[in-house]
C-alpha cells in the first residue's frame, strides 16, 4: 500500500483547504519549513516493504528526509553535502571527528513527509508544507543520485510512498537534525554542524 498517495487522497485536501486562508506575513515567510534530514548514526539499519527487505546497511547513516513545498535543487545539494561530510564517527581518541568515507560507511535513505508536520493548532498534524508527490519524487530521486555520487558508492533506499518497516541500531545513540533553512548561514555554538544533537 502506498501510504503517502493514500494520505493525499484521504486527508491532505482537507488540511489544504483549512490552511490556505491564513495570512502570509513576513514572519510566516521566515518560518517557512525547508528540506529536513534526521541523521542517525547506526551500526546497522534496514527497511522492509510487505515483509521483504528493500535496503540494508552496516555502519553508516539512516537518513529520514522530509521535502517541503518550497524546496529546490540548491536545498538538496546543500543538505546532501552536509550529510556526506558530517563528522560524527569516533576517531582513535574517541572523538567525533570522522565522516562516512573515513569509516567506509553507507547511507540508508528513507523519504518521510511527516517531518514537515505543523502541530501548532489542535492535535491533528497538518502537512500543508510537505511537498506533493509530483514535486517530492523527483527531488527524492535526485537526492539518491547526489548522495551516491558524493559518497562514491550506491546508497540504499526505501520506496517513496510505501508503507515501510524501518529497523536500526542507533550507535550512541547519536541523532542530528539538519534543515536547509540554515543554508548560507554561518552557524556557531550549539547550532553546529547544522542542527541540534538529540540523544535519548
Amino acid at each position: 500500500m502506498h501510504f503517502i498517495l493514500e494520505w493525499w487522497r484521504e486527508g491532505s485536501s482537507l488540511d489544504i483547504e483549512q490552511e490556505r486562508p491564513r495570512a502570509t506575513t513576513s514572519l510566516s515567510k521566515t518560518k517557512q519549513l525547508k528540506m529536513i534530514a534526521v541523521i542517525q548514526r547506526v551500526s546497522a539499519a534496514s527497511v522492509a516493504i510487505e515483509g521483504q527487505v528493500k535496503g540494508h546497511i552496516g555502519v553508516g547513516f539512516l537518513v529520514l528526509l522530509g521535502i517541503a513545498t518550497s524546496d529546490m535543487t540548491e536545498d538538496l545539494e546543500w543538505l546532501g553535502r552536509k550529510i556526506v561530510q558530517m563528522r560524527i564517527f569516533g576517531d582513535a581518541e574517541g572523538k567525533m571527528n570522522l565522516d562516512l568515507k573515513r569509516v567506509n560507511g553507507n547511507i540508508l535513505l528513507i523519504s518521510q513527509f511527516t517531518l514537515q508536520a505543523n502541530t501548532k493548532k489542535g492535535n491533528r498534524p497538518s502537512f500543508i508544507e510537505a511537498a506533493r508527490p509530483e514535486v517530492a519524487i523527483p527531488l527524492y530521486e535526485q537526492m539518491i543520485d547526489f548522495l551516491s555520487k558524493e559518497l562514491g558508492q550506491p546508497i540504499q533506499t526505501g520506496e517513496f510512498g510505501a508503507d515501510m518497516k524501518v529497523s536500526l541500531i542507533n550507535d550512541g545513540p547519536v541523532t542530528i537534525i539538519v534543515d536547509s533553512e540554515n543554508r548560507g548561514q554561518r552557524l556557531t555554538g550549539i547550532d553546529r554542524p547544522g542542527g541540534p544533537i538529540r540523544s535519548a
